[in-house]
């Protein structure tokens, strides 16, 4: 059973509210590459109220939204692609897996093709995005700083953001290719995510999602994917240890040798 969410962030303002910091053990009011912008706690009151738990509107279509689309790929990623599918077909629709069965689905399926519920944290210069399935946590950094020079690639990437409004707008690269822009669809260590998350105008109770992915080497034209996630507020996220049954190993197919 699901319990009700008590806000960590609501929390944390109301004790910082209820204690007297000492004045040679408080925090600058802005500090470089810091977790503390100029603004603070007192700024957090100003964005938009996403608390809660967000669920997948699998099918549900955004007022306004452009049709679906899929990732226009070329040269090898498009005959690789082409050659998953073929091969899925001619094994009942059983997709071939080259990762482990506990791999995360990372950037950009972990945000456009969530299976499992999310949910946002607020603290002063960066957003957190709590995932339940496989206990994935991303952070995009709201404090000002760009794309380290040396970054080192993830599943998760490296994402920067700001607030137009009430609207996020998140830039990721550093994404590795062993993730996917679609089933069985691979990308380039170009890729390029921008996301624009807000509040459905007509509906507070609706988030919607909007993602363009470029990438020059694997994809024709840039993509646009979106998608819109239901709240609930008395929703928790619930403990998802996938190593807790990836005991048995599997062949080529994804058919386990266990007999």
């Amino acid at each position: 059973m699901r319990k009700l969410v008590v806000s960590v962030v609501a929390g944390i303002a109301c004790c910082v509210a209820a204690t007297t910091i000492p004045a040679a053990q408080a925090q600058p009011a802005e500090k470089s590459g810091a977790a503390w912008p100029k603004g603070g706690y007192a700024a957090l009151d100003r964005l938009p109220d996403w608390g809660g738990v967000w669920v997948l509107s699998r099918g549900r279509p955004v007022a306004g939204a452009p049709p679906a689309e899929t990732p226009k790929l070329k040269g090898n990623y498009l005959a690789d692609a082409e050659a998953r599918q073929k091969e899925t077909r001619a094994n009942n629709g059983m997709a071939r897996k080259e990762t482990s069965n506990c791999m995360p689905p990372g950037m950009p399926r972990m945000m456009a093709s969530a299976q499992y519920p999310i949910e946002f944290l607020f603290t002063p210069g960066r957003v957190t995005t709590l995932h339940e399935a496989w206990m994935q946590t991303r952070t995009i950094y709201t404090d000002g700083r760009g794309h380290p020079d040396d970054l080192e690639a993830g599943i998760f990437g490296h994402s920067i953001g700001h607030w137009e409004g009430d609207t996020l707008v998140v830039d990721t690269i550093g994404i590795k290719t062993i993730t996917e822009l679609e089933t069985g669809m691979k990308h380039s260590d170009k890729l390029h995510v921008t996301e624009r998350i807000h509040l459905a105008k007509d509906d507070r109770d609706t988030l919607v999602v909007e993602m363009t992915l470029e990438d020059p080497e694997a994809l024709v034209a840039p993509y646009h994917k979106q998608q819109t996630y239901k709240r609930e507020r008395d929703w928790s996220l619930m403990e998802f240890v996938c190593a807790e049954n990836d005991r048995n190993p599997v062949d080529a197919e994804g058919h386990t040798t266990f007999k």
